[in-house]
């Protein structure tokens, strides 16, 4: 990954990330542009990590006959801009100037429906496990190459989904490091 085109954005695609197209987004409205990174964490099913079921979920196509918890969400139309997983792999499912479908009902900074200007990053996980080294490294040159691409991000804020949804959401959880982000962010 020292290839420097690793962390190049062309046309909202990352070129280090393995693409896998979910049709669940939209445009942006108009004159909005990505302000915010939304930090949530994923696992399918909970608790368990690795598979392909998060890919599935997010492309429509999670079988939910492979688990029970899965008939509960299977109907779900949702994605994200990013997936980290637990090994520091980087999927990307909708193209960062379009509107990924993460975060559903939320509000910050006196503003509705976080989806129009965010820019969503699933980490793999759960609010209660220590997110892994290779995600914490990923995830700052993640940040670095989306404030490099897209100007309007560069003194944005990094919310967890439990900022922008509080009472419905909790992700990322207790167990994720925000000063351990904030800086290998400054240092990076």
């Amino acid at each position: 990954m020292t290839n420097p085109d690793y962390w190049t954005i062309s046309d909202g695609w990352l070129a280090g990330a393995r693409k896998v197209a979910s049709p669940n987004f939209n445009s942006r409205p108009h004159e909005e542009h990505p302000e915010l990174i939304v930090l949530h964490n994923i696992s399918l099913p909970p608790g368990e990590f690795g598979g392909n079921h998060i890919e599935a979920l997010f492309t429509n196509a999670l079988d939910p006959t492979l688990h029970p918890y899965f008939e509960s969400i299977a109907h779900l139309r949702v994605s994200a801009h990013f997936l980290l997983d637990r090994l520091g792999e980087i999927l990307q499912f909708v193209a960062t100037s379009d509107r990924a479908w993460h975060a559903g009902e939320s509000h910050w900074c006196g503003r509705d429906n976080c989806n129009d200007f965010s820019i969503g990053i699933e980490l793999e996980g759960t609010d209660d496990e220590a997110y892994t080294e290779s995600q914490y490294a990923q995830l700052s040159k993640l940040i670095e190459a989306l404030r490099q691409y897209h100007p309007s991000l560069d003194h944005g804020d990094i919310v967890g989904h439990s900022d922008i949804a509080p009472g419905r959401k909790t992700d990322p959880g207790a167990c994720f490091d925000w000063q351990r982000l904030a800086d290998s962010s400054s240092n990076g």
